[in-house]
C-alpha cells in the first residue's frame, strides 16, 4: 500500500507547479492587440496627400501606391487625386491607369467607382489620363 500512496501524494504534489507554470507561460504570452492609436480617415487623408506631393521618383510613389492600397478603406478622391499627379510627375502613364485600377477593385459597386471618376473627371482631361 504505501508505493500507491507514495505515488499518489507525489502527483498530487506535481500538479501545482505544473498549473502554476503554465499560468505563468500564459500570462507572458498575452498581447494586447490594441496597443496602436486608430488613424482616422482625415489623418490618413492628409497623409498620403502630402507623401505623393513629395514623391521625387516612380519607386517613390508606386510604393506610396502600394501602402496606401493595403489599408482596408478607399482612400478618398483627394489622395487619388494627389497619386495621379504624382503618377504623371514622374511620367508614368501607366501608374497614373493603375492609380483608377486601385480604386476599381477598393469599391463595393460600380455606381461607387463611377462617382470617384465622375469626381476626378477634370483632372484625367488636364493630364490626359483617359481609359474606359
Amino acid at each position: 500500500m504505501r508505493p500507491q500512496m507514495l505515488s499518489t501524494v507525489l502527483r498530487t504534489a506535481a500538479r501545482p507547479s505544473v498549473v502554476a507554470r503554465s499560468a505563468r507561460t500564459s500570462t507572458v504570452a498575452l498581447r494586447h492587440a490594441s496597443s496602436h492609436a486608430q488613424e482616422t480617415f482625415e489623418s490618413f487623408s492628409e497623409r498620403y496627400v502630402n507623401f505623393f506631393q513629395n514623391a521625387e521618383d516612380l519607386f517613390e510613389v508606386q510604393r506610396g501606391l502600394n501602402n496606401c492600397f493595403a489599408h482596408d478603406l478607399v482612400p478618398s478622391p483627394a489622395v487619388v487625386e494627389s497619386a495621379v499627379r504624382a503618377a504623371r510627375r514622374v511620367n508614368d502613364y501607366a501608374t497614373a491607369v493603375r492609380v483608377f485600377e486601385g480604386v476599381k477593385e477598393k469599391v463595393e459597386n460600380k455606381a461607387q467607382y463611377q462617382a470617384y471618376v465622375d469626381e476626378l473627371k477634370p483632372l484625367r482631361e488636364e493630364l490626359g489620363t483617359f481609359f474606359s
